[in-house]
């Protein structure tokens, strides 16, 4: 795992020398168990990253239940697996989707990476190289731990922990932060902690501060608290009608959350005049802080 999130490491430095005019920030979300958002949350961002001017591409890095395609509801023609089996070229399997960002889908049902051979993890990372003209490349990784979670979290500028109130999910979301702490030799990386489906405000901090606590405590790892997404009706009708939150309702609770999250990874503030950035301040007490 270790040469393989080396590699990872490698390309991304090489991209960023091939295209100076740019400095791709990656982002891989991830999440200690399935089912609690982080599919929905990695699209969401990126959304918000194009609202603001971003070039984005959110690559779907789980090749046994790939989805990001289905939320978006789009069919792509050619996927990870063509690039795996070097049928396609990362340029002819990138595909642009109405919404201004471009996705790179995975393949469901296919073996992992950590399942492939030295040849085809060499291609798929050299085909990298073909997402370093974006500003933000999301990486939405396949929950749990395995070589490809941990190579793509390895890789990246920050990796987003995703968990929800529930006791598994927090159990969950600090053995993947452990591992982390334990698998990845020379961590460089920005961890940071989103918590979804929350009742209220000070549910959504009690669960961060308890992982965050525990980490510091037992790991002496800093994890930052980038910000919580409410419980909302519009995230689910926005999940079976296969539209983005974010694109159904721009207003709605979820969708200033997510805002908010994209403020403080970018450190940035929401005008006071808009209507978003009034019920910003109003919700999360002030400020948004980095």
């Amino acid at each position: 795992m270790q040469d393989q999130a080396q590699k990872l490491r490698e390309m991304m430095r090489n991209s960023r020398d091939q295209a100076p005019k740019r400095n791709t920030r990656v982002i891989a979300i991830s999440s200690g168990k399935g089912g609690v958002g982080k599919t929905n949350i990695a699209i969401n961002l990126a959304l918000a990253y194009a609202q603001i001017g971003k070039q984005v591409v959110v690559m779907d890095a789980d090749l046994g239940l790939a989805n990001v395609n289905v939320v978006l509801g789009i069919i792509p023609k050619y996927n990870l697996y063509h690039l795996i089996r070097q049928q396609k070229k990362m340029k002819e399997i990138i595909q642009d989707t109405n919404y201004g960002i471009k996705i790179v889908a995975g393949a469901s049902g296919f073996s992992k990476i950590a399942n492939l051979s030295d040849d085809e993890r060499r291609n798929i990372i050299y085909e990298l190289n073909e997402l370093s003209n974006a500003d933000i490349l999301i990486i939405d990784t396949g929950a749990g731990v395995s070589n490809n979670v941990l190579s793509f979290i390895a890789a990246a500028d920050d990796a987003v922990i995703v968990t929800t109130p529930e006791p598994t999910a927090i159990t969950d979301a600090y053995g993947i932060i452990k591992i982390i702490a334990t698998e990845i030799d020379n961590i460089n990386i920005g961890l940071k902690l989103i918590v979804n489906r929350v009742k209220s405000i000070v549910e959504g901090k009690r669960v961060a501060e308890r992982v965050i606590n525990i980490a510091g405590q037992f790991l002496n790892l800093k994890v930052d608290y980038l910000g919580f997404v409410f419980d909302d009706i519009v995230v689910h009708n926005a999940v079976v009608r296969q539209k983005p939150f974010l694109i159904m309702d721009g207003n709605s609770k979820a969708s200033s959350c997510i805002k908010h999250i994209i403020s403080r990874l970018e450190n940035f503030e929401y005008k006071e005049g808009s209507g978003v950035g009034r019920f910003l301040k109003k919700l999360f007490g002030g400020k948004p802080q980095a």
